[in-house]
């Protein structure tokens, strides 16, 4: 009896130290690849990858089932001049489920277009913190963007329960840009590969001068979106003063990545959010909106009259 006790404790101990943070769904698409390449490279890639990033443990902490973050990376992949060489796009998402409902809120819907890789069927894929590069800049650049986005997955997650608290990946971030796969096709990385990209994004979530974003995904989600079940007027309140905040924020730092970064995905929410609040706080929150989430502004205007 003692010993079945003892191999049952074992057990629930050893799972509960694997308890890996993330429900990461991955998809490999590979139609635009032409050539002579066989297709189930790509299926294989594919299944790798799924085992990169759920197999592996990414913080220290325990996560329950319950508590494991939502996510999905789409890569679209395409060839390129040399064998085994692709080029990709990267679509990342994320979400968290919003308290006393099942509905999941969306922090993260990014597209990363600036991705370039090598891959033979059947490598393995690596990562080292400490040795970001790899001896192949090529073979290790596609495993450095997925941890790198891990970490931002991670910190934003963080941050959306618990003020501030998700610096920790977002250092891990900026230590992969530090440290990241260099070569004459590798971009992204650096400040001088554009204004919308891997440096730019943990170079601002770092930055002591936008360290009001950090408030502001707390206060959404906890302060927000969780309270919506409990009290939706006082949710929507609070949200208008996300926004507020946001505007605050912009006024002082124009065209910033951040703020564009937080509001893609969140569009439909924040009409649905809205569409049942009293007209002046439509008006505020459409003041606001207009001035934020420019790409959307018509939207808004059709929704929130």
């Amino acid at each position: 009896m003692y010993k079945i006790i003892f191999i049952i404790t074992i057990f629930f101990l050893a799972n509960t130290v694997k308890a890996q943070e993330l429900r990461a769904r991955i998809n490999v698409l590979s139609n635009r690849v032409g050539g002579n390449v066989d297709k189930k490279t790509f299926q294989t890639l594919q299944t790798a990858l799924n085992n990169f990033i759920n197999n592996r443990k990414w913080t220290n902490d325990n996560f329950s089932p319950e508590e494991k973050i939502d996510c999905s990376f789409l890569l679209n992949v395409e060839s390129t001049n040399e064998v085994n060489v692709y080029k990709a796009s990267l679509t990342i998402q994320s979400a968290r489920p919003v308290f006393n409902s099942s509905y999941l809120s969306p922090i993260i819907n990014f597209q990363d277009n600036d991705i370039i890789f090598k891959y033979v069927e059947f490598q393995q894929l690596e990562f080292n913190d400490n040795r970001v590069a790899g001896t192949d800049p090529l073979t290790a650049n596609l495993t450095a963007v997925i941890a790198y986005y891990i970490n931002i997955i991670l910190g934003l997650d963080y941050d959306s329960f618990s003020p501030r608290t998700g610096n920790i990946y977002f250092q891990k971030a900026q230590n992969i840009v530090n440290n990241a796969p260099e070569g004459r096709s590798i971009s992204g990385w650096k400040a001088f590969d554009g204004t919308r990209n891997r440096y730019w994004l943990a170079e601002n979530l770092l930055n002591n001068r936008y360290s009001l974003i950090h408030d502001a995904y707390y206060s959404f989600y906890r302060m927000g979106m969780d309270k919506l079940y409990e009290d939706e007027a006082m949710a929507r309140n609070q949200i208008i003063n996300v926004l507020n905040l946001l505007n605050n924020l912009n006024t002082d730092n124009p065209n910033t990545m951040i703020l564009q970064f937080f509001f893609q995905g969140k569009t439909q929410e924040l009409i649905k959010i809205f569409s049942k609040a009293t007209s002046s706080e439509k008006s505020k929150a459409l003041e606001y909106l207009q001035r934020l989430d420019i790409s959307n502004i018509s939207k808004y205007k059709d929704e929130l009259k």
